[in-house]
C-alpha cells in the first residue's frame, strides 16, 4: 500500500531539468529586480531569438539593447519581476518548453503581467533560453 503514494509523489516531483530551469528563471528575475541586466540576461543563449509584435530580435546583445531601450537604466522604473511556472514539456533530452506567467510590481502599487513561452536548450553552461515569446 505504501508504494502507490510514493509513486504519486515521485510523479509530481519536478525533474532535474525543471528544477534547474526554475532556479535559472528565479535568478534571472532577481537580476532584473536588482537592476543587474547581465544577471537577468544570463539565462539567454548567445543566439537566442525574442519574438516581439514588431518582429524577431536575434541574439543576446540585441535582446539586451531592446530591454535597455524599453525599460531604461532605472531599476525602480523596471519594477520587481517574478515568474509563476505554469507548465513544462520535455521536447527531447536537451530541450524543454516552459510556459510561465510574469509579473512586474512597480512602486506605488502598479502592476503589469503577461505570459511567456520559452524554449530552453541544455548547453555546456546550463539550461538557456533559445526562443522567447512573451506577451
Amino acid at each position: 500500500m505504501l508504494i502507490v503514494p510514493m509513486m504519486l509523489a515521485a510523479a509530481a516531483a519536478p525533474t532535474t531539468a525543471e528544477a534547474a530551469i526554475t532556479a535559472a528563471m528565479t535568478d534571472s528575475a532577481a537580476g532584473w529586480s536588482a537592476g543587474d541586466m547581465p544577471r537577468f540576461l544570463a539565462v539567454y543563449a548567445e543566439n537566442a531569438v525574442f519574438v516581439t509584435k514588431d518582429g524577431l530580435v536575434r541574439g543576446k546583445p540585441a535582446i539586451a539593447a531592446r530591454y535597455a531601450k524599453t525599460y531604461g537604466a532605472d531599476p525602480a522604473a523596471r519594477g520587481r519581476l517574478s515568474f509563476r511556472m505554469l507548465g513544462f514539456r520535455r521536447i527531447d533530452a536537451n530541450h524543454r518548453m516552459l510556459w510561465a506567467k510574469w509579473l512586474l510590481d512597480y512602486p506605488g502599487g502598479k502592476q503589469d503581467a503577461g505570459v511567456t513561452s520559452l524554449l530552453f536548450e541544455r548547453q555546456a553552461t546550463g539550461w538557456k533560453i533559445v526562443s522567447d515569446h512573451s506577451s
